[in-house]
């Protein structure tokens, strides 16, 4: 039994793959953004432990992290929560709230977790491109774009990712692309299935070790595919680290520091 922490799970896509694991016999630690959220778990809040904390606030990721740590070690971080801002939206501690909740959060939860021995991040398809990211990474400068600057996030999420995989040998990293699927933020429209996009995150937190292969992969449906070759170029990985660090408060150095 792997005892897994799932952001964002109180719907969607990190609701089937907590109830998916719990079915599967796991210790599974929910996480709402609010207290009235946790509501949203109906009785899966009465016998699973619940976290709360807003991905959006510096302040209250480092809570989160606190509070997860207080409830012992996890086995597995599946960062599922996400958002998309169709105007730039601004956290109160003025960052770019798209951005924080999509890869600075995932980012500090990572290195402020008592060593997981595994990190899923949540891709997307839309990470291909964005040449700017790098630039101006806070949207500062370019006409505001609600679709760019997510898939933007992703991409700076995934380079993330692999650049925590290259200087944590001993924590598996992967990204999964759960395809375009009709959550509240996917739309209606969405194309892929809901009830199969859950189930690469929940395989590869509790796989045998080495069943996946090496760390950093980037995943689709159970299958390895090749991310945008920006994100596995190790300048720009640690351009993303780097910059995170300074953003978050955070450096990379909290991972070496944990118990």
């Amino acid at each position: 039994m792997a005892r897994i922490f799932v952001t964002g799970s109180t719907q969607g896509i990190g609701r089937n793959a907590i109830q998916t694991l719990i079915g599967n016999g796991h210790d599974v630690i929910l996480h709402a953004r609010s207290k009235e959220r946790i509501n949203a778990f109906g009785a899966l809040a009465d016998v699973n432990t619940v976290l709360t904390g807003d991905l959006a606030s510096l302040e209250e990721v480092r809570a989160l992290a606190r509070a997860l740590n207080e409830t012992g070690p996890v086995d597995a971080i599946i960062h599922n929560a996400g958002v998309i801002d169709s105007t730039r939206e601004v956290t109160r501690e003025g960052l770019l709230r798209v951005l924080m909740v999509n890869a600075i959060a995932p980012y500090m939860l990572s290195l402020l977790a008592e060593r997981p021995a595994r990190l899923i991040f949540t891709g997307s398809s839309m990470h291909y491109g964005h040449e700017e990211a790098l630039d101006d990474m806070d949207w500062r400068e370019r006409r505001w774009s609600g679709a760019s600057a997510y898939g933007e996030s992703k991409m700076l999420l995934t380079a993330m990712a692999n650049g925590l995989a290259r200087h944590l040998p001993d924590i598996a990293c992967h990204t999964v692309d759960p395809g375009w699927v009709p959550t509240r933020m996917g739309g209606e429209s969405a194309s892929d299935p809901l009830d199969e996009a859950h189930l690469t995150q929940c395989w590869l937190a509790t796989c045998l070790d080495g069943e996946a292969g090496a760390s950093g992969g980037y995943w689709h449906h159970m299958e390895r595919r090749e991310p945008d070759p920006k994100t596995l170029d190790t300048k720009v990985q640690d351009a993303v680290l780097t910059r995170f660090a300074a953003l978050s408060g955070v450096a990379m150095s909290a991972a070496a520091s944990r118990p």
